[in-house]
């Protein structure tokens, strides 16, 4: 899986997706919810953050925000301690550096086992984002 395919994966599969890009991020979220992205490949260093070594030919890290359960069933209930990660392992699904109290995710240049384990999380962070964007406008209606 290339960070291209990744990409083209996420906004074929899942309707009504809206992409922006920044400090060599793509950000993926839903429709006009631009609040919170559900999933970003992040494909190069920047001067806020260097702990993958995505200056690394074909390197990206797929990020993904997931449910606390799921990210729970992936590592555990206890904090985080992300510094017993090595964040440049590639193929590796790990808690995000910055944002794993969110309950985000990530993973360096997924190979195909791997994103057929991501497509779940995927789906579930897109679920997630349409939830929130639905509550958020439902407030929004008049009469509601």
């Amino acid at each position: 899986m290339d960070e291209s395919s990744v990409a083209e994966y996420i906004t074929k599969t899942f309707p009504g997706v809206e992409t922006t890009t920044n400090f060599g991020y793509t950000f993926f979220f839903y429709r006009s919810d631009h609040l919170l992205p559900f999933a970003t490949i992040a494909s190069s260093d920047n001067e806020y953050e260097q702990i993958s070594k995505l200056d690394r030919p074909g390197v990206f890290r797929l990020n993904i925000g997931v449910s606390r359960q799921t990210f729970h069933s992936l590592f555990g209930t206890t904090k985080i301690d992300v510094s017993n990660y090595d964040f440049t392992a590639l193929d590796v699904i790990m808690p995000h550096p910055d944002y794993a109290p969110q309950n985000f995710i990530c993973v360096l240049s997924p190979g195909e086992a791997t994103f057929e384990r991501i497509r779940p999380l995927l789906a579930e962070a897109y679920e997630i984002a349409v939830r929130r964007f639905t509550r958020r406008n439902k407030k929004k209606e008049p009469g509601s």
